[in-house]
């Protein structure tokens, strides 16, 4: 008897039922690979994004079991699709009777001159990041002034680079992240790892919880993003410079803007 007759007759076959080893999913029948549990609850969270896009902010989705039968996952993958969606704040879930999951209120309150950032239910603790933000750019500022290297530059020009090329084609969304990795991007020049550390932190929260650009009344919104590129690279030029009050004129233009009892004042 040969040392593998004792072995389950199962176990020959072990590599039919993995793709490449054990404990990875093999095909399905029809040779599609099978989906991994955060796949699956990722399908979900994205099957409830499209039903909370369908939808005004607030509107009650359904309960638990409704959405996961729409869904039709295990309870399991349901709760972790779940939680994806509160982690990115686009769903809300009450309690008690009529309670249920309901699609996040928005609250435009960040103003980005004619536009706004549409944000999710956290929007009190944007807005109050972006007051911080505000007050830590001149800190910044003077860092980059003097600590600023030659390779600093050149990667801050690669981001306004990448701020041309969103305007160019008329993104609001890219431009807007190119204008946050400028920001960390000089950010990061400062020698104070805790100043540095906190700024990025708030743009973290601001980016995190910004569902989207949405159009504001009062302009072209590619002017307004025109204009912004414009401020920005003349601010790189200052800082290139070593032109301390131009580049201290520059961010205090970059952070004063009118702002209604609604809305809180900011700019990119």
């Amino acid at each position: 008897m040969t040392p593998t007759s004792d072995r389950p007759a199962h176990a020959n076959h072990a590599g039919s039922a993995t793709a490449g080893g054990l404990g990875r999913p093999g095909p399905r029948p029809d040779g599609a690979p099978r989906q991994t549990a955060s796949g699956r609850a990722e399908g979900a969270a994205r099957r409830v994004t499209e039903l909370i896009e369908s939808v005004p902010p607030g509107s009650r989705l359904g309960t638990k079991e409704e959405l996961r039968t729409l869904c039709a996952v295990s309870v399991g993958t349901f709760n972790e699709a779940l939680r994806l969606l509160q982690a990115r704040g686009l769903v809300t879930v009450k309690p008690g009777p009529g309670g249920g999951l309901f699609s996040a209120e928005q609250s435009p309150m960040v103003r980005l001159g004619n536009s706004v950032l549409a944000l999710d239910a956290q929007a009190n603790d944007v807005a109050d990041a972006v007051r911080i933000r505000d007050a830590l750019d001149p800190l910044l500022i003077e860092d980059a002034l003097w600590h600023a290297s030659p390779a600093d530059i050149a990667g801050l020009r690669d981001h306004i680079s990448a701020m041309e090329q969103a305007v160019k084609d008329a993104d609001p969304v890219a431009f807007v992240q190119a204008n946050w990795r400028l920001h960390a991007a000089i950010a990061a020049i400062s020698p104070n790892v805790l100043l540095g550390s906190l700024y990025t932190n708030l743009l973290d929260l601001i980016e995190g919880h910004t569902l989207s650009v949405l159009p504001g009344d009062d302009e072209p919104l590619d002017a307004y993003i025109a204009d912004r590129l414009a401020l920005h690279r003349a601010l790189v030029d200052a800082l290139d410079r070593r032109d301390r009050e131009q580049a201290l004129r520059l961010i205090h233009e970059h952070n004063t803007t009118p702002a209604s009892s609604e809305e809180t004042g900011a700019q990119l």
